[in-house]
């Protein structure tokens, strides 16, 4: 039968339905029509009885006919035999109902088995016409038993498993818990369910679950080792925790909490996987989770072109408080700010202890705008008071970041970039937060490389020593100066000693260039002694860790005796930080006294006990700080106090050089306070030995 024969008996069906205008009527009509003729979905067929009862297909649309792929009008050659015979059943049960649906009918069809909806409908009153509708339901129902499938075996996991196991919201809320939990923790199902998870742990334990439940919550499976959890009778069972994050579609809807009792598993295995990852003073990420977790977070942003920000947090001055106040006090700070920046933990940022008070969040899928905001919340929590032993302190952080893929896509990169901000930023102030710029890398080399060229300076011949003429005030004359070290490297090229002196400090190596600096200053005074130079004093500045080495004066005494110059020829000038302990530094003092060596104080007023050694240790000069030289003309206090350590340097008996002399007026001043001595660009900027030869140095 062809298509228009169909549509015209589908019309004339729908007919007594339409009441409208003829125009109309047939626009709808021709839609239903339409719309029937091409559902993929539903096969739709209109079949008559005869009189003898036979079946006659006299409409079928497309997705019918193609499914079924028969050409006959008849019922039981259009459809296979198999299928008929089970179709007929159906329309033979039929028999005073206007319509009736066959729910899931399994039918099967050229060897394979299918599962349909199926609907037959009375179209005339006479009987004979009716409407068949096949809703194929096949793939539906492998669906669901797949679905099925899958959610049994997971009960089957879950309500099998011999650990305690509970289902937890992204609010802490207990959705589920297996047998075994009921069983081991003595509760009823009542008891547990929409019940917060936090109300079963004990209180010194929970600290440390709540963190667990951040980092789990941010997508990462995280453990806990001894943690207390309250059994239904009141007492507590130490127990060893896991939690897995419940991740739908990418995101983190909650997680799943196994409890296994301690006793159950080896200890020390599970001490060892948790000590590789977590810190274990403050039970955050350690620096291995950091970098396996950032590794994973790239690779991640990558494929989803999406931000990502490393902020390296660093305790500003926290030496000084482990010195003062002890690390037992600074290990308990450590915890508190620990428990503060834990508080800017979500899904989007994970936080980890770098080392020492060092910090690192690893922040996802913010713009700039939004971890600018987020630098700021920290830094304006932690300028709050923090309290130890009923005391109040304070602590600020300096902040560096660098932002994938902007500053780099590799982990070592953007970290490296993220701790040159850190090192702006404290070298700017402290106490805020510097984004990577690219002209940081001109100011701040490979650390590891430049230390590596130090070690080799000596012996690649790279370092050398300034002198700095010191300038007697009342006679104009010059005989001292000070010794002043440079490096010059073939790959950094001038490196200047406020980059390499630190770092020289830090590995240890200030030591063997202190050594190198005295052996050839102790070469030049015998150099200008054997060539009848007029007698002059050259200081040479000693870092704390020499100084406080236990054969420093023994040192110098070789020395003087290697070369045969003399003893008062030769300052050294020690810092205030380096005469922490008294009676050492007395004692050091002493020895250099009876050596004959001239003892100057460098950088006074810049230390915290000053006034108390002064009248103590034989002490022959007092230099002034620069910062103190600084504006002397303009600021009042700034020539108060340089005039006051004068006056106090000079009722001691001791000498009074002036740093960082540069104009005119600042002389005067000095001059007018009696000042014995200065030093500055105002009279010569440090220049090498063959400029102090030239000009300096004169024959007798």
């Amino acid at each position: 039968m062809k298509l228009v024969t169909y549509r015209m008996m589908c019309v004339y069906i729908l007919e007594d339905f339409m009441k409208n205008s003829a125009e109309k009527r047939f626009a709808v009509k021709d839609f239903l029509v339409d719309m029937i003729d091409e559902n993929s979905l539903l096969f739709t067929f209109i079949l008559k009885v005869d009189d003898k009862d036979e079946f006659s297909i006299v409409y079928s649309n497309n997705s019918g006919a193609s499914f079924f792929t028969q050409t006959s009008q008849l019922a039981k050659q259009f459809f296979s035999k198999s299928v008929w015979e089970h179709l007929h059943i159906l329309f033979t049960s039929f028999t005073s109902e206007k319509q009736k649906v066959f729910r899931k009918q399994p039918i099967v069809f050229q060897n394979e088995l299918y599962i349909f909806d199926i609907s037959i409908v009375r179209l005339e009153e006479s009987n004979n016409t009716y409407g068949l509708t096949m809703l194929n339901k096949t793939s539906e129902e492998q669906e669901i038993a797949v679905l099925t499938e899958i959610k049994e075996k997971y009960h089957s996991l879950v309500n099998n498993n011999v650990d305690s196991v509970f289902s937890i919201n992204e609010y802490g809320t207990i959705n589920y818990s297996n047998v075994i939990a009921f069983k081991e923790l003595g509760y009823d199902n009542e008891s547990l369910l929409n019940k917060p998870i936090e109300n079963l742990i004990e209180e010194n334990s929970l600290r440390n679950f709540q963190l667990m439940m951040k980092q789990t919550l941010s997508g990462y499976a995280t453990e806990m080792h001894n943690c207390l959890i309250q059994h239904e009778k009141g007492h507590y069972l130490t127990v060893y925790l896991k939690a897995i994050p419940v991740q739908i579609q990418n995101e983190v809807r909650g997680f799943h909490l196994i409890v296994r009792d301690r006793t159950a598993v080896s200890d020390e295995q599970e001490q060892i996987f948790y000590l590789a990852y977590h810190d274990h003073l403050t039970g955050l990420w350690n620096r291995r989770a950091l970098k396996e977790h950032l590794r994973e977070n790239l690779t991640q942003a990558e494929s989803t072109n999406s931000e990502i920000a490393i902020m390296r947090i660093d305790l500003d001055r926290f030496k000084l408080i482990n010195e003062s106040l002890g690390y037992n006090y600074g290990d308990e700070l450590l915890k508190k700010i620990a428990d503060r920046l834990s508080l800017y933990m979500d899904k989007s940022s994970n936080l980890y202890r770098q080392s020492g008070d060092e910090f690192v969040y690893i922040i996802k899928g913010k713009t700039r705008d939004q971890t600018s905001l987020f630098a700021e919340s920290i830094l304006k929590e932690l300028s709050k008071p923090i309290y130890l032993d009923h005391q109040e302190y304070f602590v600020t952080a300096s902040i560096g970041i660098s932002m994938f893929p902007y500053d780099g896509k590799r982990m070592d990169e953007l970290l490296i970039k993220a701790d040159q901000a850190l090192f702006v930023a404290k070298d700017r102030g402290r106490a805020h937060f510097r984004y990577f710029q690219e002209q940081m890398n001109l100011s701040f080399p490979n650390e590891a490389l430049m230390e590596s060229h130090l070690r080799r300076a000596i012996e690649k011949e790279e370092l050398s020593i300034h002198y700095q003429p010191q300038v007697n005030l009342v006679t104009g004359e010059i005989n001292s100066f000070e010794a002043l070290l440079r490096w010059n490297n073939r790959k950094f090229g001038y490196v200047t000693p406020l980059q390499f002196i630190p770092l020289a400090e830090e590995s240890g190596m200030i030591i063997q260039l202190g050594d190198w600096v005295l052996d050839e200053v102790c070469k030049q005074l015998k150099y200008w002694q054997e060539k009848g130079y007029r007698s002059v004093r050259i200081a040479v500045n000693i870092s704390p860790k020499q100084f406080k080495q236990e054969n420093f004066a023994n040192k110098i005494r070789e020395k003087i005796s290697k070369y045969n110059i003399s003893p008062c020829s030769l300052e050294v000038e020690i810092t205030e930080s380096a005469m922490t302990d008294m009676q050492d530094t007395f004692t050091m003092l002493k020895e250099l006294k009876d050596i004959g060596i001239v003892i100057s104080i460098d950088d006074f007023g810049t230390g915290y006990s000053s006034l108390s050694y002064l009248k103590k240790y034989p002490i022959d000069i007092i230099k002034i700080d620069q910062s103190f030289i600084k504006d002397i003309e303009l600021d009042e206090k700034n020539a108060a106090i340089a005039t006051t350590i004068i006056q106090l340097a000079h009722s001691l008996g001791m000498e009074v050089v002036a740093e960082g002399v540069e104009k005119d007026k600042q002389v005067e001043i000095l001059k007018a306070a009696k000042c014995q001595k200065a030093q500055g660009f105002y009279f010569s900027r440090p220049v090498p030995i063959d400029d102090i030869n030239e000009v300096y140095m004169a024959v007798l």
